[in-house]
């Protein structure tokens, strides 16, 4: 289990997952008014992604899928 969490992406990768989560966590402020339930899953996917750019790992590359960044 160790290695399936390990850091396993680059400075280049954690800024991009960071970008990616601040940009969700934007559309579910955005959409709250309009759709609760998007604004939820909006919010639950950005900060998922910032976790991952914080803890330098990303689930698709744990799981073995070959990512560009």
């Amino acid at each position: 289990m160790k290695r399936f969490f390990a850091c396993n992406i680059d400075g280049k990768g954690r800024l991009v997952r960071g970008l990616m989560g601040l940009a969700l966590l934007a559309g579910a402020a955005f959409s709250m008014p309009h759709s609760v339930w998007l604004a939820g899953v909006l919010a639950t996917a950005g900060v998922f992604g910032i976790v991952e750019a914080l803890r330098g790992w990303c689930v698709a590359r744990a799981c073995g899928v070959k990512t560009r960044l």
